[in-house]
């Protein structure tokens, strides 16, 4: 039996993070993932996501080349090609990780881990082998899996999830989108853009957590891909069709019976907390997770737990990273604490959206002095001249001269252009601080500048256009 001062268990970027984290500390550190280095994001989820994304934003760039004053001819794609380059941007990645962790000296071990105690961890090869190892102290980071609705129908061969989407062949000709939260959508609009005729089917409304204007704003646009949304609708159950799927839905008008080709399930992933035996290690947790404080700690000593299991979940890689390391340093002896006042979210439509603190709704229930300041993309020169023109920026502050609590962008690169709300939420940076800030000329940033401008009542720009 090999003895570590830290064992990480999950291999997504909470436990890399916190592994090469945890060795440049001088920990004596292995990192355990059943499936491969890089998790959910990396195979699943974040990386190959954007990089269709990225694709599909190219692909209607091209078909739009012409009013730029270019020839291109037919604009057309391989989407077989497209999955070549996506797996191909994956691998790479995925090589890089390992030589990252080799090089930090982290040891990597294959298989599934489990507690025997709260210092001793076995695990289990694919191939059936048993290996047993002493940690003198444990990051729990082992992700979350998809959640299904309880609609009869819902396991039949073929629905997909978002790991099935993404390794899609082909676009099918139609798709029935069954949620409307970050992955629902994101997806929708790739498929969209490739040509799919996508339909949105959610039971409430979209993105609940998001500021509720930003996401009237966001809806024309995916009504202008196509993207058909019904919201406050029913799934009451699937069956399989001929060339497809038959969906039996409840809207206000009464029920109806709708045709897809393809059917994907995205309402939402939950924390794995399963097959660790955390019971053995005396950890708590519930079907939220696993209870940790600010440390990124559980109930017993050394053993932390991060990212998608913790409680409160997040969902977020970057969250898990910044988790990671603050695991990491805890166990390293420092001082470390999380602080959630600043969480970027940025969610990969088209076009993008993006915030970071307090919506407006959440600001007026916890009894803030809301003023908010608004600027359209399409008076700020650098977006009108690239025809990228959709969108707006908001910033939420807490009086007119006051605190920065929330910024929310949706248009051309906001998931680039929240990284400036994210240092003044952070940093409580206060309004006259922002409107003294120069932003070079001619940029998008512009557009938040002039949204702080707005709070104030007086952007520069926006009568001019």
């Amino acid at each position: 039996m090999q003895n570590y001062q830290l064992a990480v268990i999950g291999g997504g970027p909470g436990g890399y993070t916190a592994a090469l984290r945890a060795a440049a500390l001088g920990l004596k550190t292995v990192l355990i993932e059943k499936e491969k280095l890089g998790g959910t994001c990396l195979h699943h989820g974040c990386i190959p996501t954007k990089t269709l994304f990225h694709c599909a934003e190219l692909y209607g760039k091209l078909k739009k080349a012409g009013e730029f004053g270019f020839s291109t001819g037919h604009v057309g794609f391989s989407y077989a090609k497209i999955q070549e380059r996506k797996a191909s941007v994956v691998s790479s990645l995925a090589g890089n990780l390992s030589r990252l962790l080799k090089k930090a000296g982290v040891e990597v071990v294959g298989g599934t881990a489990r507690f025997l105690s709260s210092d001793l961890i076995e695990v289990e090869t694919a191939g059936g082998e048993k290996r047993r190892l002493g940690a003198g102290k444990v990051i729990l980071a082992p992700g979350a899996r998809e959640i299904f609705p309880p609609v009869p129908g819902i396991d039949l061969p073929g629905i997909l999830t978002s790991r099935e989407a993404l390794e899609l062949k082909e676009i099918p000709a139609s798709l029935a989108v069954i949620g409307g939260g970050v992955i629902a959508l994101e997806l929708a609009s790739i498929f969209a853009s490739f040509g799919c005729d996508v339909t949105i089917i959610q039971r409430s409304i979209l993105l609940r957590r998001e500021d509720r204007e930003m996401v009237r704003r966001l809806t024309p646009y995916l009504r202008r891909q196509g993207i058909k949304i019904m919201t406050e609708t029913a799934l009451g159950n699937i069956a399989l069709a001929e060339d497809g799927y038959i969906l039996t839905v409840n809207t206000k008008r009464g029920d109806e019976t709708l045709r897809f080709g393809a059917v994907l399930v995205a309402v939402g992933r939950g924390p794995v907390t399963d097959g660790m035996d955390l019971e053995m290690a005396g950890v708590k947790y519930s079907d939220k997770g696993i209870a940790v404080n600010q440390y990124m700690a559980t109930n017993v000593p050394g053993i932390y737990a991060i990212g998608d299991a913790a409680t409160p979940g997040y969902f977020l890689a970057h969250t898990a990273a910044h988790q990671g390391m603050v695991a990491a340093e805890n166990a390293a002896g420092l001082n470390s604490v999380f602080h959630d006042k600043a969480i970027p979210v940025c969610i990969f439509t088209q076009p993008v959206m993006a915030r970071v603190g307090l919506t407006e709704e959440e600001a007026k229930e916890q009894g803030y002095d809301v003023q908010v300041g608004k600027f359209p993309f399409s008076a700020n020169g650098k977006a009108f001249l690239q025809d990228e023109a959709d969108g707006i920026v908001k910033i939420i502050a807490d009086g007119k001269d006051g605190p920065v609590i929330g910024v929310h962008i949706l248009g051309p690169h906001a998931s680039d252009l929240i990284q400036e709300g994210t240092l003044a939420v952070a940093a409580g940076i206060r309004v006259p601080e922002l409107m003294d800030l120069i932003h070079p000329h001619p940029t998008l940033s512009e557009a938040f500048w002039e949204a702080t401008l707005a709070i104030g009542k007086s952007p520069l720009h926006l009568e001019h256009w």
